[in-house]
């Protein structure tokens, strides 16, 4: 997977270093943006029952 996407990413290895990077950090954004704040109501992290 990781190799796959090396050999996509055009450029020198400085250039592929950069650009995956930048791939990771926009990654990240989308899923701390859009797809967590999503996804948050369907998770039981708030149903605590202790001491019934």
């Amino acid at each position: 997977m990781y190799a796959a996407l090396w050999r996509l990413l055009p450029g020198p290895v400085w250039l592929k270093v950069a650009e995956a990077l930048v791939l990771l950090a926009v990654v990240l954004w989308v899923l701390l943006a859009w797809v967590f704040p999503t996804v948050e109501p369907l998770l039981p992290f708030d149903r605590i029952t202790v001491g019934d």
